[in-house]
């Protein structure tokens, strides 16, 4: 995993890169990402985001990891919800300076099982943040990705921006006890390290968040920790040494209703349950 950092510099870091050729994205204009509505971690990255629906008075949420959980890596078919934390965020301006200091009062939701996500609920609201800071969040796109499509991974951690393509999709990604469903895998440019955990996966296109940056395959090895592996639906297995990943956010925002309050049983919603 692109994982916390100091387990990342022992041995965590996760990427991803393509099977198929990228297919050309429709030549658009595409939008100016920068810093701005990202934020820092102990030992990961993550943004600020709202979904389609969200009101500026709600409370600001956090997206980053599950494997940057502060309790430590969910255990496979673990969901956590409703755990208190007071997590803090270092959040970032255009520029990637720290502006504020977020923080959290509660684990909304957290999961390693079939996704890879950490959502924390701030002490405040979009609206504050907007007045005293001039940041906006990141809006959650609630369409799939698209294959070709330039994409940015903005760290909050490292302060940097890496810029490919999405190279493609995995039916399943497989790293030591945890299996991902219909991960996006990143054409080579995008070559993560470890601290990039968490970080927004941007279209360049939208300037939406698409995806939630989470590993790579470091070393070669086939399904362990660090080297993910691509399993195909009839269980042929790929391994793509330096080629990094990030998981589909799309399914996120049909989980949340009126006020960013999580609803696992809303229509829609395919989130993983407790």
């Amino acid at each position: 995993m692109n994982k916390p950092l100091l387990a990342a510099l022992a041995s965590l870091a996760i990427t991803g890169i393509g099977t198929a050729p990228a297919v050309a994205a429709p030549q658009q204009a595409a939008v100016t990402v920068n810093f701005a509505g990202t934020v820092s971690l102990s030992n990961c990255s993550g943004s600020v985001i709202r979904f389609p629906n969200s009101a500026d008075s709600d409370p600001a949420l956090v997206l980053t990891n599950g494997h940057c959980l502060e309790t430590g890596f969910p255990e496979p078919g673990e969901v956590i919800t409703g755990q208190s934390s007071s997590r803090t965020f270092g959040l970032l301006n255009s520029a990637g300076t720290k502006v504020a200091t977020l923080r959290a009062n509660r684990v909304v939701y957290s999961t390693m099982t079939d996704t890879d996500v950490t959502i924390y609920r701030t002490t405040t609201t979009y609206a504050a943040i907007k007045n005293s800071y001039g940041i906006s969040p990141l809006t959650v796109s609630s369409a799939h990705p698209v294959a070709g499509t330039a994409i940015k991974v903005v760290s909050g951690y490292w302060k940097t921006i890496y810029s490919c393509n999405v190279d493609g999709f995995v039916y399943r990604l497989k790293e030591g006890d945890w299996t991902w469903k219909d991960s996006v895998r990143y054409t080579s440019a995008c070559n993560t390290i470890g601290g990039t955990s968490g970080s927004p996966v941007i279209d360049t296109t939208t300037g939406q968040l698409v995806a939630v940056n989470n590993t790579g395959n470091e070393d070669g090895e086939r399904c362990t920790v660090d080297n993910p592996c691509e399993v195909d639906a009839n269980g042929n297995v790929t391994v793509r040494q330096g080629i990094n990943y990030a998981e589909e956010t799309y399914i996120i925002p049909a989980c949340f209703t009126t006020g960013n309050v999580l609803d696992l049983s809303a229509s829609g919603c395919t989130l993983p349950k407790p």
